[in-house]
């Protein structure tokens, strides 16, 4: 009996199931749109009950929602060349939807979801708000003291890179696999 507890002991244990791909795709779809529609819902709700320039206090001074349509990037920038930024937000699009079919992860379906739900949300701005086509303004509302006016989408990218950082640095890969760095002292050991 005891022979058989040491060769159960002996054997090695089989690494953790990863989730099914299907699974992994549910996810990365599910959290794509929830990212889009909250995005897509908000702008509407703002466009239809403020006027641009209006200033709502919601958590005096941390917080108020300050209707602005921004033609750049982030902190304004670029804003003679809109179009370049439609262009840029169409090609990571279709990057990440490319890099979908690695997925093995339900951290990195989380990051390319909201992602990619971020980078569409804005995208559906610069396409189709004013002043035409493919150079629309995106709508930014909500303002946090000595920072840049931002949205959910700009919100959901930032967060997709802060978790796609932190799985890099845990050696995560897109693949679910773990990077293990060369062990240390092997010289030691020849």
């Amino acid at each position: 009996m005891t022979d058989e507890l040491a060769a159960g002991a002996a054997r090695p244990v089989p690494p953790s199931p990863r989730p099914r791909r299907g699974v992994l795709l549910s996810f990365f779809a599910g959290f794509a749109v929830f990212a889009y529609v909250f995005d897509q819902l908000t702008k509407v709700w703002v466009t239809s009950t403020m006027v641009e320039g209006e200033r709502i206090p919601v958590l005096p001074p941390l917080l108020h929602w300050y209707f602005i349509r921004n033609s750049g990037a982030a902190f304004s920038i670029g804003e003679n060349v809109t179009w370049v930024f439609s262009i840029i937000m169409a090609a990571v699009a279709v990057a990440i939807l490319f890099q979908v079919r690695k997925l093995g992860s339900v951290w990195w379906a989380l990051a390319l979801g909201l992602l990619l739900g971020g980078a569409l949300g804005n995208l559906t701005d610069r396409l189709f708000r004013e002043p035409s086509f493919g150079m629309g303004h995106v709508v930014d509302f909500i303002q946090l003291p000595n920072f840049a006016i931002f949205n959910i989408a700009d919100s959901a990218v930032v967060s997709a890179v802060a978790i796609i950082c932190i799985l890099t640095l845990r050696g995560i890969s897109l693949d679910g696999t773990r990077v293990h760095a060369e062990r240390k002292g092997t010289d030691a050991d020849a």
